[in-house]
């Protein structure tokens, strides 16, 4: 699997931050009115639903983010295979900082585990090919962070994380532009001026586009988008390994075989985020 972010950690505080300003406002009056500020307590985060789970470092960051001293003593990691029954760890922390955090780390472990799950699918369901399987912008605005962790704790690669880190010239780049020579010419002139090191994708619909591409050799990817397998092959053969290629639009767990058995480098698949359904956890007061 591929890294986190440099600047993970920084990015992660942000989102916890707004989290709770979100849900907790001028404070939790629920709590506030029935448990007294020094109680002390237990909860175990309960395992209701097979799948992979995800999520666990990062609860543990949201109770420290709100009680430094909270205990937690972790009986599942990470990418592990949970069956309904397991607990994933146990919390000891003030009665006041579970309740706070409980739905907070509920929603980030639901849909991380969610998301894991479903990329284990994908990686399972082509394992003994060399295809990697990639993520794609198609997040949730503000949890993209968390979103893209639970593709990598998957299995899964992430593509670039938002439009600064790679340049990639989409069909309307290229249409705006006046075709795929022009938006390669300015945008290869961009990158050896202002970004050496960023990386070009170019996204390509024919068999057209592919030879366009490569007589340009201003390209570190090519995009193959909405391919058929057949036609996947006929353009890796023109390509010929002269740059990374990725396969996109169309694939799912049905087919994914047939694109990963071309020898294509990489397969993004948008649905590992946004088809993905929540596994079933809940936080229990022992």
């Amino acid at each position: 699997m591929n890294k986190p972010l440099a600047d993970f950690d920084e990015r992660l505080r942000v989102l916890i931050q707004a989290a709770m300003e979100e849900d907790l406002g001028e404070g939790d009056h629920s709590t506030l009115a029935v448990i007294p500020a020094d109680t002390r307590g237990r909860a175990l985060l309960k395992i209701k639903q097979n799948g992979i789970l995800a999520g666990v470092e990062i609860a543990e960051k949201i109770f420290h983010y709100f009680e430094p001293s909270a205990i937690i003593q972790l009986h599942k990691k990470d990418g592990d295979a949970v069956v309904a029954g397991d607990t994933a760890f146990l919390v000891e922390a003030s009665v006041h900082t579970i309740l706070a955090c409980e739905r907070i780390v509920l929603n980030c472990m639901q849909r991380m585990s969610g998301i894991a799950t479903l990329t284990h699918q994908y990686v399972q369901e082509i394992s003994g090919y060399a295809s990697g399987i990639l993520d794609t912008r198609k997040t949730t605005p503000g949890f993209r962070l968390l979103e893209k962790e639970a593709v990598r704790i998957g299995g899964g690669m992430n593509h670039r994380f938002g439009l600064f880190d790679m340049m990639m010239l989409k069909d309307n780049h290229i249409d705006y532009c006046g075709g795929i020579g022009n938006a390669l010419d300015k945008a290869f002139w961009y990158v050896q001026k202002y970004k050496p090191a960023l990386k070009i994708e170019v996204e390509t619909r024919t068999l057209e586009d592919v030879r366009e591409v490569l007589l340009s050799g201003k390209a570190d990817r090519i995009m193959l988008d909405n391919f058929t397998p057949a036609l996947l092959r006929e353009a890796l053969a023109l390509i010929q390994k002269k740059t990374e290629t990725e396969a996109s639009g169309g694939i799912n767990l049905g087919n994914i075989r047939e694109y990963a058995a071309t020898g294509v480098d990489y397969i993004s698949i948008g649905a590992l985020i946004h088809q993905a359904q929540s596994l079933d956890l809940s936080l229990k007061a022992i």
